[in-house]
Order: C-alpha cells, then sequence, then structure tokens
C-alpha cells in the first residue's frame, strides 16, 4: 500500500506545458517584468544600479516599490518579507501584509518605498557575536537591488542585508558584496596590463548540492535524525556503497518524481538547475546549476535547500544536508567551482590567442595561488564546521590540508617560468584529440590535465574547484575568505609590477619578474598527488600549511593578524566584526555537540539500554528453560552461546551507563568555563571521543540483539529507498 501511494504521488506531479524556457523565472522580478512594471526612467536607473554599482537614489524607492506591489497582487501576493541570512546557516523572514488604515474605518494594500528599502529586525536575537546586548535590540535589513526579489507562496521575499545599529555586518550578504566588490576592483586593475577595454570583472560561482533522502516515517522514527541532521549511531549496512552501483545509477522513480518537482519550482525561481544524478552513496544525490553571479549565485543555493525541503515532504522524504548523515559511507559536500569573468571573458581560460592573452592567464593562475598559499589556514576556517569535520579527510572528501593541484601542463609551464633566465612569453597546449580504436566512435576531445578528487582546490579547465564546503554551509562562507584573499593577492601584485615599471622596466619583463617571484613564494601550495596519504600530511607541515584537525583551533584563524590585515585592507571586514564572529562559531560549535551529546545520552539511557536488557531478561529466561528441559549438563551446552550473549550484553550496557555518566561528567566541566574558545576547544577534546566510545558499544549491542525488538531503524532500512 505504501508503494503504490508513493507510485500514484510520482504520477500526479504536475508538469507544466510550457518548455522550462518558457516558465523559467515565472515568479521573479526580472529585468523583463521590471521593464513592464517601472517608467522608463525608474527602469534606466535601476539597470544602473545593478550593471554598474551605482549608489541607489532612494527617491526612486516608491515608484519601484508601487511597480513591485503591481506585479506582486496580480500574482496573488498577501505579504512581503526582508529575505536575510543571519549567522544561523540559514534564512530569515518576517511576513507583514500590504495592508494599512485608510482612514475611513477599511483597509487598503499599501507598500512603500521606505517598507521596500530598509527594515527593523531584532539585532539582538539571532547570533552576533556580542555586537549586540538583549538590551541592545536595534538592527537593520536593507535592500539589495543586485539580487532580484521573487515569490514564494502568497510572500513577495526582498533579498537584504542585515547590519547592527551601529554598522558592523551581522549576516553572509554585506561581507560577501564587499568581498566582490573589493576582487573586481583589483582584478579590473590588473587586467588593465592587458586589456585596454575591461572596466569591470565579476566572480561566477557554480555551486554542486549533495545530498541524503530518507523515508520521512523511518525518518520520525529516529530521534538522532531528527534533533541532529545524522545518526549518532548504526552500525553499516553489509551492503552499502562497496560495489560502486549507485553512482550515476538508474535514478528511482520515487526520487526521480521529487527531482522533477523541485527542477519545477527551482525553475520558475530562476535557479537555472542543469544537473542531477546519484551520487556515490546509497540515497545520496546531487543537484547543480548553470554558473551565475557569486552573489545571486548564493542567494539561489539558501533559497533552493529550503525548497528541497519543502518539496521532499510532498514526496514522502526528508532531505539531509548534514555533511556525514551516516557512519561508513561517503558524506556530502557542496563543490564551489570559482572563476573570474570580463565582459571580454573568462580570466582564467586557456590557451590565448596570443603571448600576451597566455601571460594574463598565468598571472591570475598564480595570484590565485598566492591568495590560497597566504590564508590556506583562514580558508580550511571558512569551510570548517562541528558538522563538515566529520566528512573532511574521510578517504571520500578532500583533507583537512588545504592544497591546490594545477595538472602536469601548468605545473611543468609554473617550474619552466620560475626557472628561467629570461624574460620571455611562452605558449600553452590546447586541447589535443584522442583516437579510439573503435570505428563508430568519434575521436575523443582531452583536456590538458587529469583531475584530482582528493585536492580541496583544484584547477579544472577555466575555474578552480573549491570541493572542501559542506553540503549544510552558506557558500558566502568560503567566497567571501577566498574573494578578499584574492582580492588582496592582485593588489600586491600590481603595486609590485607599477613599482618596477616606475623604475624603468617595461611592462611585460616587470610582470614576468613578479610572476616568478610568486611562483617561487606560493610553491608549497601545489600539490598533484594523494591527498589521502599519511605521508602528504608529514609533508604539508614540513611545506608550512596547517594540518590542524581541531575545529575550535582552526577558527582561530580569523582573528590571525594576517587574516585582520587582510580583511580590513580590503574594506571586507573589520577587526571586531571578525572577533564577533568567530564567537558565533565557537558558541554554534559548542551548541551542536552540546545537542548532539545530550541527544545521545538520551537514547542510550531511553531506548538502547532498556531494549537490551528486555533482550538479556529473554536469553535469560530460556537459560532457565533448559535447565528445566533438559539434563544439567546438556543444558549448560546448549545454553552456552546465550550465557555469552547475557554476559557481551551485561558488559556493554554497563560500560554504556558508565560512559554516559562520564559524559555527562565532562559537558558540566566545559560548561563551567567562561571563556566560548575555551569551552569549544574543551567540548572538542572531551566530550566528542566520549560519543565515540558510546557509539561503538552500541553499534556492537545492535548485532547482538533481536532485530524485532531494536526500535530504531537500521542503516539498511534507511539506506535503500523501496
Amino acid at each position: 500500500m505504501v508503494e503504490e501511494a508513493f507510485k500514484k504521488r510520482a504520477v500526479d506531479v504536475e508538469v507544466p506545458k510550457e518548455r522550462p524556457s518558457e516558465f523559467f523565472g515565472k515568479y521573479v522580478f526580472d529585468r523583463k517584468k521590471m521593464y513592464k512594471y517601472l517608467p522608463k526612467d525608474i527602469y534606466d536607473k535601476m539597470i544602473d544600479v545593478m550593471d554598474n554599482g551605482a549608489r541607489l537614489d532612494r527617491s526612486i524607492a516608491d515608484a519601484v516599490a508601487t511597480g513591485m506591489k503591481r506585479w506582486a497582487m496580480e500574482m496573488g501576493v498577501t505579504h512581503y518579507t526582508h529575505w536575510f541570512q543571519p549567522l544561523t546557516e540559514g534564512t530569515a523572514e518576517k511576513h507583514d501584509a500590504f495592508v494599512e488604515h485608510d482612514g475611513k474605518g477599511g483597509m487598503i494594500e499599501k507598500f512603500s518605498g521606505k517598507l521596500l528599502v530598509q527594515q527593523e529586525p531584532d539585532a539582538s536575537s539571532f547570533p552576533n557575536g556580542g555586537i549586540r546586548n538583549t538590551f541592545e535590540a536595534r538592527g537593520y535589513s536593507a535592500w539589495d537591488p543586485t539580487s532580484p526579489v521573487f515569490i514564494i507562496d502568497d510572500t513577495l521575499c526582498i533579498p537584504t542585508i542585515f547590519i547592527a545599529y551601529t554598522g558592523e555586518a551581522l549576516d553572509y550578504k554585506a561581507p560577501l558584496l564587499r568581498a566582490l566588490h573589493a576582487v573586481g576592483k583589483a582584478a579590473a586593475d590588473v587586467c588593465s596590463y592587458f586589456y585596454d577595454d575591461v572596466t569591470k570583472v565579476k566572480v561566477n560561482l557554480g555551486w554542486e548540492q549533495e545530498y541524503f533522502l530518507v523515508d520521512e516515517g523511518l525518518y520520525s522514527a529516529r530521534p538522532d535524525l531528527l534533533m541532529t541532521g545524522r545518526t549518532l549511531m548504526g552500525h553499516e549496512s553489509a551492503k552499502n556503497q562497496q560495489m560502486d552501483d549507485h553512482y550515476f545509477g538508474t535514478i528511482p522513480d520515487r526520487v526521480q518524481a521529487f527531482m522533477k518537482d523541485l527542477e519545477i519550482q527551482a525553475l520558475e525561481l530562476a535557479i537555472p538547475c542543469k544537473t542531477r544524478h546519484n551520487e556515490v552513496a546509497p540515497n545520496q544525490f546531487e543537484l547543480a546549476p548553470i554558473f551565475e553571479e557569486c552573489n545571486l549565485a548564493v542567494d539561489h543555493n539558501m533559497l533552493l535547500m529550503s525548497l528541497m525541503k519543502k518539496v521532499a515532504r510532498n514526496h514522502g522524504f526528508r532531505v539531509l544536508l548534514h555533511e556525514k548523515p551516516f557512519d561508513g559511507i561517503n558524506g556530502s559536500g557542496k563543490h564551489n567551482n570559482w572563476s573570474l569573468t570580463t565582459d571580454t571573458g573568462i580570466l582564467l581560460h586557456a590557451p590565448g590567442t596570443t603571448p600576451e592573452e597566455n601571460l594574463r592567464f598565468i598571472t591570475f593562475i598564480v595570484e590565485t595561488l598566492m591568495a590560497v598559499y597566504r590564508h590556506n589556514g583562514l580558508l580550511k576556517a571558512s569551510i570548517m564546521s562541528a558538522t563538515n569535520a566529520h566528512r573532511l579527510g574521510g578517504n571520500e572528501a578532500p583533507p583537512a590540508i588545504i592544497s591546490s593541484f594545477l595538472g602536469t601542463q601548468l605545473t611543468e609551464l609554473l617550474d619552466h617560468i620560475e626557472q628561467s633566465d629570461k624574460n620571455e612569453l611562452f605558449t600553452l597546449k590546447g586541447k589535443k584529440g584522442m583516437e579510439i580504436d573503435i570505428p563508430q566512435i568519434p575521436d575523443l576531445i582531452i583536456d590538458n590535465t587529469d583531475r584530482n578528487r582528493t585536492s580541496p582546490f583544484a584547477f579544472t579547465g577555466n575555474r578552480f574547484e573549491f570541493r572542501a564546503p559542506g553540503s549544510s554551509v552558506n557558500c558566502a562562507s568560503a567566497m567571501i575568505a577566498l574573494n578578499a584573499a584574492m582580492a588582496e593577492a592582485l593588489t600586491s601584485f600590481k603595486q609590485r609590477v607599477d613599482a618596477k615599471i616606475a623604475g624603468g622596466e617595461n611592462k611585460i619583463p616587470a610582470i614576468l619578474e613578479v610572476l616568478k617571484d610568486d611562483i617561487k613564494t606560493c610553491k608549497p601550495i601545489r600539490f598533484d598527488g594523494n591527498g589521502y596519504s599519511e605521508e602528504w600530511v608529514e609533508e604539508a607541515a614540513r611545506r608550512g600549511l596547517d594540518v590542524e584537525k581541531s575545529c575550535p583551533v582552526i577558527f582561530e584563524h580569523y582573528l590571525d593578524e594576517s587574516s585582520v590585515t587582510m580583511f580590513e585592507s580590503t574594506k571586507v571586514m573589520n577587526r571586531k566584526e571578525l572577533a564577533a564572529r568567530n564567537e558565533v562559531k565557537w558558541e554554534m560549535y559548542v551548541k551542536t555537540v552540546q545537542i548532539e551529546a545530550r541527544v545521545l545520552g538520551d537514547l542510550s539511557m531511553n531506548h538502547i539500554i532498556p531494549v537490551s536488557t528486555h533482550y538479556q531478561s529473554q536469553l535469560i529466561k530460556n537459560v532457565q528453560g533448559m535447565k528445566d528441559v533438559f539434563t544439567a549438563e546438556r543444558a549448560e551446552r546448549l545454553s552456552a552461546r546465550n550465557m555469552k550473549l547475557i554476559e557481551e550484553i551485561a558488559e556493554r550496557t554497563e560500560r554504556i551507563e558508565r560512559l554516559v555518566e562520564e559524559l555527562t561528567d565532562a559537558r558540566r566541566v566545559a560548561n563551567r568555563i567562561e571563556s566560548i574558545h575555551e569551552r569549544a576547544i574543551q567540548y572538542h577534546d572531551t566530550v566528542c571521543p566520549k560519543m565515540e566510545d558510546i557509539r561503538r558499544e552500541i553499534d556492537k549491542l545492535e548485532l547482538i540483539v533481536e532485530d524485532g525488538l531494536w526500535t530504531l531503524p537500521k542503516y539498511r532500512e534507511l539506506l535503500f529507498i523501496r
């Protein structure tokens, strides 16, 4: 009956009759709708703001709000909200209706420019790292006109930044916009060496969202999944991913129906979904869009994660975005494909048509490596969390050491430039053909480099793929650090080249001399080998790269003097904002582990031990019954296995009870530490190991206790969609 119901749901998915290109952006106030609903002069001013970075003139806000409201009400909208991204890793919204008193005892629909441009959420109720006290509640959300307004259900959603009354950023969008502005300006300045017509550089981002699906009923029967997003216990299934049969396999019908529904709704919100497939682990899948401008891509990813959860429930599923919901199988990441583009092309694209274009390509490659090298610890901190720590370094995701893979051709070229005594230009080879010895198969076009899935930051043709971010996080965290670091690297590069030119050197030799210095400097970040090997950990430490594994300690890189200097010089964040964010990160780490520890203790004492001792009682009755039926000698022989199980259950439940008590004591000790930084370290060092000890005991009991008595759905039930 359940399967038939799910099949019916799959059939009942309503598919639009139009082609995707016809309903794409249906619920977005895009340029086409702006042109229709705004006066021409207002439209022109808005385009100037969006394309050229002109400051928004508040005097046009009323006209824009009027046009937005008219479109929204024609779409059945009754409410509006400022949609922002606080430091909770999620989004926030407060809905208000389009209504005001008409002065005659009735109501009228009204939406003013003032309401569009600015609102006042409670800044002390969101994570703020001490910037706002409870009695200092004022904060502001302010409209970001570069990210289109959209409709969800009956609500007009207005993307905004969120700042404190004192001006500090309390969200991800504000520093992201600053970082994008900084790198855009720095990159455009460097482009002036190679192009006369480039005035603007933008950052493109293409994220790849991995996720798990589980049946909603099984999800509800697992309190750990419900409250923490991952299974805190569970012995691995006899069959999981070892056959490699799930990756790129046929998508199950129910999942296909979910994906189709999700993609339709995403396309209506102008999220350009492109790719869907089964991932490596059972019940694991991936969705990826076409590349977009970074700010918009981040907004779309946050919107998609919310949409996924809603659509999944309509299909009898729950989406798991935790980086490691199941032990023993692959976790989920969110690869960030990052590139820089101008109105004339991609800056990281090679080979060029001229030696000068090849020099441009190498310049941006090398300065990217400089950014990653100088701030490899900070980049690791930008993607680290209590949840992603379970995934990194697990022979399925990049190790917790930031390095960059370039491939053979680029590596050899950089080595050649470094060792060359001449300041000469160079050529790059294009893609080559490979003839397959099968007449029916056309020649293949082979890339200049292979791929390295163990590299956290790999060059993949015309972009770098930052593979370390976790599946549940806001992409903005990694993009803020990377783009700010890139802005610093490019600014430093131009200052040094300009100094040489001012000293009388020609442009090309000056560029090549600075590149040689930088190639030598950043060489430790380049690694093309196996990032999973123990040898690499030792080698990385010798190279001076950050090899720390403790999540709370890794966060400290945000307050390194080099990080503070970089963020302040690029005007992305100041020291106060960085200190506040670290307070939030440490606090979030403590709360995440604290909740997991409480849930694990509760499940241990109220589920695992009672179930295990109940089964133990059944075994004891069986042993006693044997004595009544058989001779003492035979009863002892026949009961030997049960006696062994009785003893093992007793020993393991005793250890669990003791470990739960130790876990509680460890939490109490940690909670008495005043410094949130030191408290987070204490949780990592003392609480987390106790949880692993408890899990080992429980997973052994799961193999012993009768299957019918075990109250929690097992991995073999959770991991295979029926």
